[in-house]
């Protein structure tokens, strides 16, 4: 099993890592848009998460085209139809098991988090 940071600011305050590779798979965490001045357009969040679960999965030896398992998050279930373009072209051509819950988040700011589930490199 290999554990993996980012230096997101919630792991250490929680006890968590960004990303976990164990039994075939690369397991990341939910993901939010990073920084402290986080944009308030739920787009560019899923542009930020997206780019958060890349850098993990890339550091894992896998890539987007990996994903076996998306699940979304968001407080506002209208803020996700937005997003479809943007994730249409993520996964398109490799499009995963998907699940879209509503639900709050750890701070009102966030209007989407995604966790994923991929393949892990052989090893």
């Amino acid at each position: 099993m290999k554990r993996m940071t980012s230096g997101g600011i919630f792991e250490d305050k929680i006890g968590y890592c960004r990303a976990v590779v164990a039994g075939g798979f690369v397991h990341v965490s939910g993901s939010v848009s990073p920084g402290v001045d986080v944009p308030e357009d739920v787009i560019a969040q899923c542009e930020g998460a997206l780019g958060v679960i890349q850098t993990a999965l890339e550091d894992a030896g896998a890539a987007m085209s990996d994903v076996v398992r998306v699940r979304y998050l968001l407080p506002n279930p209208h803020d996700f139809e937005p997003c479809w373009p943007l994730l249409r072209a993520t996964f398109g051509d490799n499009p995963p098991a998907a699940t879209m819950i509503s639900c709050a988040l750890i701070d009102p700011k966030y209007k989407i988090e995604i966790e994923v589930t991929a393949l892990a490199p052989d090893q």
